[in-house]
C-alpha cells in the first residue's frame, strides 16, 4: 500500500495519528523529560524552524515524530546508539505504512543525527531543523523543569554544596543536577546548526543564567 503525500491539511492529521500510535505502542526506558509532551513541543519547533529554513515538512514533520520512538534511559551504557535504532525502527515503520519512499532516507538521517550523544553529524538542513529542535527543548523553562526531573529520577544530589556552580572544578553530572548545565545545556546554543535556532537559543540559554544567579543569590543566603 502506498499513500498519497501528505500535502494537506487533513493528510497530515491522518499520518500524525499513525506517528502517535506508533509510539504509544513502543516498549521504552523514556522517563519524563521524554515523553509525549516532549515530542508534541519538538514537533511544534521543528516546523517553526523548518519554516523560517525553508526546509522540508515531509522529512522534518516525521523526523520529529519519531526522533525518540527508541530511548535509553540516562545512565545506560547503550545510550549512545539510541538515535540510530530509533531512526532504524522508523524507517521500517514508514516504509510498512506506506510513506512516500523518495522521503525516507532524509527522515532516517534526521533521526539518527539528532542525539547529542551519538556520532551523527547533521549533512541536511532537515536533519540541522530536527537537531536545533530536540536541543531546544533542553533550553529555557521547559530545559530547566527536565533537568531536575532527570536528576531527580537518577536519585542525584542537587549540587555540591562546596562548590555548587563548578567555580572550581570539573562539571560532574552524573552526580550533581545542576552539573549538567555547565557539562552540557549551556553550550548547548554553541551547536546549533541554524540561525533560529541559535537565537532562540542564546534567549533560552540567558533565563537559564538568570535563574542560576538567583538560586545563587538563595544558596549564598542559606
Amino acid at each position: 500500500m502506498h499513500s498519497a503525500m501528505p500535502s494537506s491539511t487533513d493528510a497530515w492529521g491522518l499520518w500524525e495519528d499513525r506517528f502517535a500510535a506508533f509510539l504509544d505502542a513502543q516498549a521504552s526506558d523514556a522517563d519524563a523529560a521524554h515523553d509525549r509532551a516532549h515530542v508534541d513541543r519538538v514537533v511544534t519547533t521543528a516546523r517553526q524552524l523548518a519554516q523560517d529554513e525553508t526546509a522540508q515538512m515531509d522529512v522534518v514533520v516525521p523526523a520529529a515524530w519519531l526522533h525518540d520512538c527508541v530511548v535509553l534511559s540516562k545512565d545506560a551504557p547503550n545510550r549512545a546508539e539510541a538515535a540510530r535504532r530509533a531512526a532504524d525502527a522508523a524507517r521500517d515503520f514508514l516504509a510498512d505504512e506506506g510513506y512516500p519512499d523518495q522521503w525516507i532516507p532524509d527522515i532516517e538521517h534526521a533521526i539518527a543525527a539528532h542525539s547529542y550523544s551519538g556520532d551523527t553529524d547533521p549533512e541536511t538542513v532537515e536533519a540541522k531543523v530536527v537537531q536545533d529542535a530536540d536541543r531546544l527543548d533542553a533550553l529555557g523553562a521547559v530545559g530547566i523543569a527536565r533537568c531536575f526531573t532527570v536528576g531527580g529520577a537518577l536519585d542525584q544530589s542537587l549540587y555540591n554544596p562546596d562548590d555548587p556552580f563548578c567555580d572550581d572544578r570539573a562539571p560532574d553530572d552524573d552526580t550533581y543536577t545542576l552539573d549538567h548545565f555547565y557539562a552540557k545545556l549551556l553550550r548547548l546554543p554553541d551547536t546549533m546548526q541554524t540561525e533560529t535556532g541559535r537565537t532562540e537559543a542564546k534567549r533560552r540559554a540567558a533565563y537559564m543564567r538568570s535563574y542560576l544567579n538567583r538560586l545563587d543569590d538563595e544558596i549564598s543566603a542559606a
